[in-house]
């Protein structure tokens, strides 16, 4: 399977895009999940300055020389694991719980679904310091 989210992490807003595997007997469901957490960073090195001509260039803060434009994207990504159990009642919404890892503690939350298409799934998940919102696709 395979999951997208517009997802907040710890304070921050970003996208994450994951890839899992389903198990699935009588309505239960048993998902264990891998992906990454796509965010803006918070490098303040490399800013971008304009000027009155107002073309934009990157500059090193530390010495105030221009810098390689790729330095002031400040594009962050950070792994992550999941683990879900789920039931879905009649093929229609589906109720669960988590747990996802991200380097620091795993935090646990709730999830639910709803089916748009026979093998695709909005979702939500909310827990602490955690709140996704996306779409997941089974194949």
């Amino acid at each position: 399977m395979l999951e997208g989210n517009g997802a907040r992490s710890e304070g921050v807003w970003g996208a994450e895009a994951g890839l899992g595997y389903e198990i699935t007997a009588g309505g239960f469901s048993l998902r264990p999940v891998g992906g990454v957490f796509v965010y803006q960073g918070n490098d303040d090195r490399y800013v971008s300055d304009t000027f009155n001509n107002g073309q934009t260039r990157c500059r090193d803060t530390t010495n105030g020389q221009f810098a390689d434009d790729r330095l002031c994207d400040d594009t962050a990504l950070k792994a992550y694991g999941k683990l879900e159990a789920s039931y879905t009642f009649a093929g229609s919404i589906e109720l669960g719980g988590g747990g996802r890892y991200d380097g620091g503690e795993v935090r646990p939350y709730g999830l639910v679904s709803f089916p748009i298409a026979p093998r695709f799934r909005i979702h939500g998940n909310v827990g602490e310091e955690f709140i996704a919102v996306g779409l997941r696709g089974a194949f």
